[in-house]
């Protein structure tokens, strides 16, 4: 799943520390989201987006499979 993360955070020129701070996480857990390596779970998304100001279907892209 992609995420605008990285895109939002440098926007508002906020660090992965800062952001992890107010999300409740660890760095390395930004990172791993901005890396595409890690899905958040729908509290982590819920709590970042409500930190941005935005709705979780702004931030992070769902991509249907096809089938």
């Amino acid at each position: 799943m992609k995420n605008r993360i990285a895109q939002l955070r440098k926007e508002r020129r906020i660090t992965q520390e800062e952001l992890a701070d107010a999300v409740g996480v660890t760095r390395q857990t930004i990172i791993s989201l901005e890396n595409g390596r890690y899905n958040a779970s729908l509290l982590l998304a819920h709590k970042i987006a409500k930190y941005f100001g935005s709705s979780i279907e702004e931030i992070f892209l769902f991509e249907e499979e096809e089938t």
